[in-house]
């Protein structure tokens, strides 16, 4: 008798995106999350999207309603954002890679992959140098290489996350980045910017996208999720 594949079918519809509370050293860090019905553990990589900055992980809901099908994935709030508890201080760069490192620790993740959208994209850059064998593929929408200052008459928080994002040495950083590499490049404010992505990581692989970054997120997910399908499974 022919052995049965008992493994579920990926579904065909959207999946409930669900919400949790988990544990890092600034507090609780709120996440939204999505899993094939069997469960997602016999399933692809799992996902892991970082939102931009000022911003929350609800802005990937419909992403994760689709994704979901196929692997688990989650969308932190970072700290200060959304319903995050707050760091201390304004938080550099390095804090908010090392509150996501602090979930993946809890999730015992033991592969995972990254989609950072503008200043996320940068923190995915970090989690893959500082997580190497940890983290497998990353996906950018949309890159600040190289971003301008905020307004002077932005909150102080604003302007402190802003001139971090400018002073990244993304030459330095970038060029030691050893995973796979997909850019989907949005005709948004950081068009030229995410332009210059092969000055850093020639072997890159760059989707030019008509649409928003926002609006490719909020209305056109599925032109997203088909653009990254299949890079992600390999």
């Amino acid at each position: 008798m022919p052995k049965q594949n008992l493994r579920p079918a990926p579904a065909s519809g959207p999946i409930r995106v669900r919400r949790g509370y988990f544990e890092c050293r600034y507090g609780q860090l709120h996440v939204h999350n999505a899993m094939p019905p069997g469960g997602g553990f016999e399933e692809g990589t799992p996902l892991l999207c970082l939102h931009d900055l000022p911003g929350s992980g609800r802005s990937f809901v419909p992403f994760l309603a689709l994704a979901g099908r196929e692997r688990s994935v989650y969308a932190p709030d970072l700290p200060g954002f959304g319903e995050s508890d707050p760091s201390p201080t304004v938080a550099p760069l390095a804090d908010y890679v090392a509150a996501v490192g602090d979930f993946l620790d809890t999730m015992r993740l033991r592969r995972v992959d990254l989609v950072g959208v503008r200043s996320g994209a940068l923190l995915a850059a970090e989690l893959a140098l500082t997580r190497g064998t940890q983290v497998g593929r990353l996906v950018w929408v949309s890159a600040p290489l190289g971003g301008a200052p905020a307004p002077a008459d932005s909150p102080s928080w604003q302007r402190a996350i802003n001139e971090g994002l400018a002073r990244y040495p993304a030459r330095e950083r970038l060029s030691q980045l050893t995973q796979k590499l997909l850019v989907l490049r949005p005709r948004d404010d950081q068009w030229e910017a995410t332009g210059r992505v092969r000055e850093f990581v020639p072997s890159a692989r760059v989707i030019e996208v008509e649409l928003p970054g926002r609006e490719l997120l909020a209305a056109a997910p599925e032109r997203m999720f088909d653009a990254v399908r299949d890079f992600l499974r390999g």
